[in-house]
């Protein structure tokens, strides 16, 4: 029965975390269509990639990790298939860079970390090694919001921090959590206990700010509001003002010509 609970959960998690997985797609939808990556950083996805390779790599030493090997394994494809697309339409220096990092991270650093696990460590000790790599690195993926959230406090406003994302990961470390507890393996459960909190903070951060948002858009529109209709009557009256005067100095030229005709006139009516 435990192992049945442990495994439907498992399930939950894994359509989560590919929720999560696919949640950049429109980001590079438009990074396609525009043909430029403009001002998106590659960092966050290379470094994503680098976590879930290391978790698929987890699961496959691990017994019973098969539900976490299967979904880093569709999150490492995806993230690879990001990688690319920033690498096909990012300008020369931010491909260069990328290149070096990817390069770093994902094939050297990945490559060291499974020759140690291989070569030189083996039994519980190899599962444990990549398990404490695995989880500083998620731990590090979800402290990376902690900027989003020192702008919300500074801002007042949630327009930095999207809800869905910052539903979906406290979902995602949610749902791991209670995994990681049914299956007694602490490598998951410390780093998305972490997550879990850092997620509850964020969704309590948007349902504080969330109406002051709204009430400071609602008051920059009256604002707005009341600055151009005023603006709009003064150039109405002007304009009427100036349509009056055009009027007047039209009646005024007819008469002067009517009484002082010109050379062109005397020479039309000629």
């Amino acid at each position: 029965m435990a192992n049945l609970i442990s495994f439907i959960v498992g399930i939950i998690g894994n359509i989560i975390s590919i929720l999560v997985f696919l949640s950049p797609i429109r980001t590079f939808q438009r990074i396609v269509k525009r043909k430029s990556t403009e001002d998106y950083e590659s960092l966050p996805y290379i470094t994503a990639l680098l976590t879930a390779s290391l978790w698929t790599f987890y699961g496959l030493i691990k017994p019973g990790g098969l539900l976490v090997s299967t979904v880093n394994g569709a999150g490492s494809v995806l993230e690879c298939i990001y990688v690319t697309l920033f690498l096909m339409y990012a300008p020369k220096g931010a491909k260069v860079r990328t290149m070096k990092i990817a390069g770093f991270l994902n094939v050297g650093f990945f490559g060291l970390v499974i020759a140690i696990a291989l070569l030189a460590i083996h039994g519980k000790m190899q599962i444990t090694f990549v398990g404490v790599i695995c989880s500083g690195l998620t731990v590090g993926m979800y402290a990376s919001p902690l900027s989003a959230m020192k702008t919300v406090l500074k801002t007042k406003s949630v327009v930095y921090m999207p809800f869905f994302l910052s539903f979906f990961l406290f979902l995602n470390a949610a749902v791991w959590s209670v995994y990681s507890i049914l299956v007694k393996d602490i490598f998951l459960g410390v780093p998305n206990a972490v997550g879990l909190v850092l997620g509850s903070a964020q969704l309590i951060m948007y349902s504080v700010y969330k109406n002051k948002s709204i009430n400071q858009s609602t008051r920059s529109t009256e604002e707005e509001g009341s600055i151009k209709l005023p603006k709009g009557a003064v150039e109405l009256h002007l304009h009427e003002e100036n349509h009056g005067q055009d009027h007047e100095t039209k009646i005024k030229n007819r008469n002067h010509k009517a009484n002082n005709p010109s050379e062109d006139d005397i020479i039309l009516n000629v």
